[in-house]
């Protein structure tokens, strides 16, 4: 009799971002995934969060491989790290593994990855699991969901998704084989739930390239298209429509000519050689001229678009005529600093095009009634939503419970909350311990929730320090001397240093000869005297010298 299957989810359930999730038979895992997020810009500091996988680590020895459904950030950002802590042989399509490649070669451990190619119609067997990888449109090229048949039963797992009837390349979904799936007997389908609260169809990539027609046709000076630096189809399209309006293309931003370079080796770009120019040649031609693909779709400050808006980019400028167009949306928690860079760009003369005002982009993502057909399709017994806040997961829980699905065979989970399948049950478990895993600079994992609490205080009101002199008799020596940053304008401040000077006397010779716990003493009494003369709460520290 087969032993219960578990699914761990480790990232991506109940936030958008850094999805992973762990498939375990007995001594056998299987990981599907593994991305990053971006910070929220209230995490001060961070380069990105990573899934919390400490699950596998404690496991590492019975991870068998490390499954990828498509090449986008959230899919694969944390490859590097994730093979540093295991290294396991690694499944994706020829797009996915070159997207890899890039970032294990950046990262200097492309020598020892054990990458392999797969594409859609293979069948493989990994362990007990057989694992048959199949076609799914998304915004992004030779993406692939998985089938795997277990020994309880055949899991599904959708990848991110659209039922896309015309891609501006590549092939439709494969329909035919998730029909196959439920003939077989789908047990649990895992899918896709980022749109389940848009009601209606996604929009085609198709209608994008439409979009940039009447773009390059209406544009009088240059064009700059800011995107993800792994949307190639996109990059395709602006190559099309650049050498369709005689202009020459140039792209900027390392990770975006990388992915480039990649793409065209692998076939995946058809990009004349003469149609592309280095960035230092744009000021050289006449800007109708021009078209420039660019990073920084999302408002990051040290990006390509980031650093135009802020004039720092050191060879190229925004000019009063350019048009700019967004051709992505902005991740959930990035909103604040996408539209600040747009009006930014306002400010320094150019037209800029993004969501709401132009087709510029559509989603990549099922929407609800694309959520429907794929549970009509598989008919699985059980559903686990997946990819998506929590009321994404919920959204898309009440959807399947109209097609019909039991409310007790569907498991709306968070991050680390473990399901057990058999082939008649599915239940869910107690929830790991876990959180997550901040990437700060070169730092990973040290960052810990209250140093983000020291950050955000330190943001709001600043710091104020005061060294202290203290005689060996616990007197008050010489004149305290204040440093202080974002809190008030120093040289403007002399009556409230005057104030501070006085507290601190006072303590020292209610306390200065019980030198234990004086600088906590000091400490909240200037938090005090400041609250009270400023109203504001300053990161306070005291130096006994």
């Amino acid at each position: 009799m087969p032993s219960t299957l578990r699914i761990i989810p480790l990232g991506g359930l109940g936030e958008i971002g850094k999805n992973m999730i762990a498939i375990e038979y007995k001594n056998d895992i299987i990981v599907i995934d593994a991305g990053l997020m971006f910070p929220e810009s209230d995490m001060l500091g961070i380069n990105a969060i990573l899934p919390d996988y400490s699950y596998l680590k404690d496991k590492r020895d019975k991870v068998r491989a490390l499954l990828l459904t498509h090449g986008h950030e959230d899919h694969v950002g944390a490859i590097p790290h994730f093979l540093e802590d295991i290294n396991v042989p690694v499944y994706g399509t020829k797009l996915t593994i070159g997207l890899v490649e890039v970032k294990l070669r950046e990262a200097k451990l492309l020598k020892n990855a054990q990458l392999n190619i797969i594409q859609s119609g293979d069948k493989f067997q990994i362990g007990p699991f057989k694992i048959e990888p199949f076609h799914v449109t998304h915004s992004i090229p030779d993406c692939v969901g998985f089938g795997i048949t277990t020994p309880v039963g055949l899991i599904v797992h959708t990848g991110d998704y659209k039922f896309d009837h015309t891609p501006p390349y590549g092939e439709p979904p494969d329909f035919a084989k998730l029909a196959e799936f439920s003939k077989r007997g789908v047990l649990c389908l895992l899918a896709d739930s980022t749109n389940a609260t848009r009601p209606g169809w996604t929009k085609s990539e198709k209608r994008v390239g439409e979009a940039f027609e009447d773009v390059f046709r209406e544009a009088k000076g240059r064009i700059i298209v800011a995107t993800f630096a792994s949307l190639i189809s996109r990059v395709q399209q602006v190559a099309e429509m650049a050498q369709k309006y005689g202009r020459k293309l140039a792209i900027t931003g390392r990770s975006m000519r990388d992915n480039t370079k990649m793409a065209r080796r692998l076939g995946f770009l058809n990009i004349p050689d003469d149609l592309l120019i280095d960035i230092e040649q744009v000021s050289n031609l006449p800007p109708h001229k021009v078209v420039v693909m660019a990073t920084g779709s999302q408002g990051e400050p040290t990006a390509v678009m980031g650093r135009l808006a802020r004039g720092r980019h050191h060879r190229l400028r925004v000019q009063e005529g350019d048009t700019i167009v967004f051709s992505a949306y902005p991740i959930p928690g990035n909103e604040e600093s996408v539209y600040r860079i747009i009006n930014m760009l306002f400010r320094r003369g150019a037209n800029v095009l993004y969501e709401g005002v132009a087709n510029v982009h559509v989603s990549g993502h099922a929407s609800q009634e694309e959520m429907k057909l794929m549970i009509n399709l598989v008919r699985p017994k059980f559903l686990v939503p997946v990819h998506g806040e929590l009321r994404h997961l919920k959204e898309h829980a009440r959807l399947a419970m109209d097609m019909g699905i039991p409310e007790k065979n569907i498991a709306v989970v968070e991050n680390g909350t473990p399901l057990e399948l058999t082939r008649h049950s599915l239940e869910i478990k107690p929830r790991l311990p876990g959180g997550y895993v901040f990437v700060d600079g070169t730092e990973v994992g040290e960052v810990v929730w209250s140093v983000m609490r020291e950050r955000e205080e330190l943001a709001q009101s600043g710091f104020f320090m005061a060294l202290v002199g203290l005689s060996k008799k616990g007197n008050l020596s010489g004149t305290p001397e204040f440093v202080s940053r974002g809190f008030v304008d120093m040289k403007r401040a002399d009556e409230l240093l005057e104030g501070a000077k006085e507290t601190i006397a006072n303590v020292i010779s209610m306390h200065g000869r019980n030198p234990d716990k004086l600088e906590k003493k000091l400490e909240d009494a200037l938090s005090r005297y400041l609250y009270g003369e400023t109203g504001k709460r300053p990161f306070v520290k005291v130096v006994l010298k």
